[in-house]
């Protein structure tokens, strides 16, 4: 290590090997902490903090001044801590406090723009003083809200009457004053009653539940402690310069260690916080929510519960109570109550029973199944080898045990016997794959590579490095295919890039998520033990990957060769979806040389491919149905005349349920029965959901088919040049 450099610098880069993305179960606390606003350990017997006791200590003044210190100096971007970013920072925070624009009005905010280009003084000043004051206003008009919220619920709802809710108010305009304000909230009250009305519940039941709701709202925000405040503020700043760098209050931290031990038992799922409900962010692979086969990502979770315990209403609860509550012994039950992704808001939910367990590294490990594919009126078989994630046994590597489990290894076993198996190629599935271990992305290349460099790597200093695959020779040569999507992330877009880089592949699928940067955890109490262990931790982004050819997975991700049009909603998710991203960028191409030399020559094989879609009746219906998700998604008002909204939902359902027998229909499978009401539904006999069976996987067989194009029509080249 350079010695001339600082040497938090050192600490940095020394690290940055190791923290390429954590494993699924350790990926799911860490989005579990770093994806709250406040995350502060709160139970309901925690006291309610009065307002004048909200003011910033000492320590958060010396957190202020180290944070400033290291992003101004040592994080990848350096961006400088000016009026300009002092804009953003404020932007940002009343984006954190009031998303929706229920609580701040238009003379609130117009109060808050003498601080607009001070924020970057009152952090180099470590004084934010200021900006708890805009959390006291905060709180103030929440308490309001929720009192009159209280008040509303004694009305009579009509609910014949033409009014409608705006949905999402991101874009919308702050309310001019109270009254105008109240309005929003009497609308809103009225839809959380129709909404909970159509679920089936009675009135005293909703009247119940909405007062539950709106109270345990008031009080979670009355617990906030200055620790929590502080916290917020310096995550707008840390969010304003790169979405994935974060403030950790001690509290926090020590939670997360907490959490440590209970972290591979729960349900298996990545959550977030949006618009007042918990989000299914990612389903880990192999978990026990993936294993029900009833909850998907983009799922919402509006209710828990407890083995056979009433299920208690989560609507507007911090992220932190709810994983809580998700969390328990292994072999205990919980309860979910979800909204599915392709319905909108207000719609009926579904209750799904899962089992807790520990996430087992059998299920996440690299598994293979072989496809049978006709192509010119001849059979052939095609290899297909899923990786959930890039895993590595590290203290069994360490210790020198010879039967230390890690991909590469499961992958060069499952590619021998798939070629005792007589396969015409090889499918490596990188969907919903998050990343992993560096060096098995980078061994993992070298499975299919003669030998070079696999990933570039450059840090603050601007110093770029290589991480190489420096063994001879291959464990496969014929042809391949890489499958992803756009939650393939992080080691998914290293190895991907690379094969596609030398020419050694086709990828194939969705434009991957643009996870292109590399972040570190500094405990910030290293510089100050006069604060005694006060001063939490700041997770900073040090690095960034670039591929072989020059070019960054970040932000734009790896573009297939030939991209699956299921979906018009690329641009929306993944890393082009979060505010402040680090833009994509290019550097100078490191020395390597294609393993295939000549053009792969893709052209009839997408020919082939559009035109067999187009006659395909199942990919047809699979693109209907991400189309009704989408717009579900998208869906920006409500209408709050309940026969309606009944209406919607079960028209909602009926082509949802259409399409899933268009789907099988083409398949040969048996159907579902037609869909009629949620009741009938309920009760109704379904066939076994065999959907994940590879062979009725819509996307793996037509990659399969693309392969099989391809080895037609370009046999005599697939060979090493």
């Amino acid at each position: 290590m350079t010695e001339n450099l600082p040497p938090i610098l050192n600490t940095l880069i020394s690290e940055r090997s190791n923290l390429l993305k954590m494993s699924k179960p350790l990926v799911l606390l860490y989005s579990v902490l770093f994806q709250s606003i406040f995350l502060s350990h709160i139970q309901a017997a925690v006291p309610l903090i009065p307002h004048e006791e909200l003011v910033p200590f000492p320590e958060h003044q010396r957190a202020a001044k180290i944070v400033t210190h290291v992003l101004h100096n040592y994080h990848y971007n350096k961006t400088p801590l000016d009026n300009e970013l002092s804009q953003i920072i404020l932007g940002q925070y009343l984006d954190m406090l009031d998303p929706q624009k229920l609580h701040f009005i238009n003379t609130d905010i117009r109060s808050f723009d003498r601080h607009t280009d001070k924020i970057d003084d009152y952090l180099k000043k470590s004084n934010v003083a200021p900006l708890f004051s805009i959390f006291k206003k905060f709180r103030q008009r929440l308490e309001e809200r929720v009192s009159y919220s209280l008040q509303e619920l004694e009305t009579n709802f009509n609910f014949t009457l033409e009014e409608s809710i705006i949905l999402d108010r991101d874009d919308s305009d702050w309310a001019n004053d109270i009254t105008e304000l109240k309005e929003v909230w009497r609308v809103r009250v009225k839809n959380d009653f129709l909404s909970l009305k159509l679920a089936g519940k009675d009135e005293s039941d909703i009247v119940k539940t909405l007062t539950e709701r709106y109270s345990g709202l008031l009080r979670r925000a009355q617990q906030l402690n200055s620790d929590d405040i502080f916290q917020g503020i310096l995550n707008a700043y840390t969010m304003s310069i790169d979405p994935h760098s974060s403030y950790f209050s001690q509290r926090t931290s020590e939670n997360f260690r907490i959490r440590m031990s209970l972290s591979l038992e729960g349900i298996g799922a990545i959550l977030q916080s949006e618009d007042d409900m918990t989000l299914i962010k990612e389903i880990v692979p192999g978990g026990p929510a993936d294993l029900t086969g009833e909850v998907d990502a983009e799922d919402r979770i509006v209710g828990i519960g407890q083995d056979e315990d009433p299920i208690i209403d989560v609507v507007g609860w911090r992220l932190d109570n709810v994983v809580d509550l998700i969390r328990g012994p292994k072999g205990t039950t919980v309860r979910l109550e979800v909204l599915k992704k392709d319905l909108p808001v207000g719609s009926p939910t579904q209750v799904v029973s899962i089992v807790r367990n520990t996430i087992k590294l059998e299920d996440q490990a690299a598994k293979k199944a072989v496809l049978n594919v006709e192509t010119n009126d001849k059979n052939f078989s095609v290899g297909v080898i899923t990786i959930p994630t890039f895993y590595l046994d590290f203290d069994g590597k360490k210790k020198g045990n010879n039967d230390y489990r890690s991909t590469t290894k499961d992958v060069t076993r499952l590619i021998d016997e798939l070629i005792s198996e007589d396969i015409i190629g090889l499918i490596i599935d990188l969907r919903a794959n998050g990343g992993g271990s560096l060096s098995e992305a980078t061994q993992l290349t070298g499975l299919f590579i003669d030998s070079g460099p696999v990933v570039q790597v450059k840090d603050t200093t601007g110093r770029v490095s290589l991480e190489f695959d420096k063994d001879k020779g291959v464990a496969y040569d014929g042809p391949l295919v890489v499958l992803v999507d756009g939650n393939s992330a992080s080691a998914s877009e290293i190895f991907a890039g690379a094969i596609q880089d030398y020419n050694r592949g086709i990828v194939v699928g969705e434009p991957t998520f643009g996870k292109g940067t590399v972040q570190n955890l500094i405990d910030l109490n290293r510089f100050d033990q006069s604060m005694k262990g006060k001063l939490g931790e700041l997770k900073t982004t040090i690095a960034q990957f670039f591929r072989v050819n020059g070019e960054s997975t970040q932000h734009r991700g790896v573009i297939p060769d030939i991209v699956f049009q299921i979906s018009t909603t690329h641009d929306e998710r993944g890393e082009r979806s979060l505010e402040n991203a680090l833009p994509w960028a290019k550097i100078k191409a490191a020395k390597y040389e294609y393993y295939n030399k000549r053009p792969l020559n893709l052209n009839e094989v997408i020919k082939s491919h559009k035109k067999r879609t187009a006659e395909n009746d199942a990919f047809q219906a699979l693109i209907e149905i991400n189309e009704l998700v989408d717009a579900a998604n998208n869906k920006s008002i409500l209408s709050l005349i309940e026969e309606n909204r009944k209406n919607e939902y079960d028209v909602s359902r009926r082509t949802q349920r259409a399409l899933e027998n268009k789907i099988r229909k083409a398949q040969g499978r048996e159907l579902l029965p037609s869909y009629i009401s949620a009741a009938q539904e309920e009760n109704s006999d379904k066939p076994s959901d065999d959907s994940d069976e590879p062979e009725f996987d819509i996307l793996l067989n037509e990659t399969a088919r693309i392969l099989s194009d391809w080895y037609v029509q370009s046999k005599p080249k697939l060979t090493m040049q």
